[in-house]
């Protein structure tokens, strides 16, 4: 009975690292977001604008955050996340400290899979010395 159980513990492990490749995969096509207000990307802080969050390599988990009304990019870092359900929309959400927000997750429509930002230094820091609020951004 062991040998039975230890296949099955072994076949969902490997199901699930096969499923985290697919967070990769999702940012083929990107996601356009609005910025209402300045927020941090990693340690870059960018203008409130549009954006296009897109994986340029989907052997690495880096993005790149493109400020659609100018030539300039920032590359973070990101791990796969993922929610109970589905997301109905494409969203990029954000975290708020104090009164400055933090790029925080990327959900594709129709996934359960999706990205968590690395926080950067600046993040960490604001965290040891405020509350967290959510916010969010629509995507397109």
């Amino acid at each position: 009975m062991n040998n039975v159980k230890n296949v099955f513990v072994k076949m969902g492990l490997l199901s699930l690292l096969s499923v985290m490749p697919l967070a990769a995969q999702m940012m083929d096509n990107g996601v356009n977001f609005t910025a209402p207000s300045p927020f941090y990307a990693g340690d870059v802080k960018l203008p409130a604008g549009n954006y296009r969050v897109v994986q340029p390599n989907p052997d690495a988990d880096v993005l790149q955050i493109e400020n659609r009304g100018s030539l300039g990019s920032v590359f973070v870092d990101f791990e796969p996340t993922e929610s109970a359900q589905p997301h109905r929309n494409s969203a990029v959400t954000f975290e708020k400290l104090g009164d400055t927000d933090y790029l925080d997750r990327v959900w594709i429509e129709g996934q359960e899979y999706g990205i968590k930002v690395d926080p950067g230094r600046v993040e960490a820091a604001a965290e040891a010395n405020t509350t967290k609020h959510a916010t969010a951004a629509s995507g397109q």
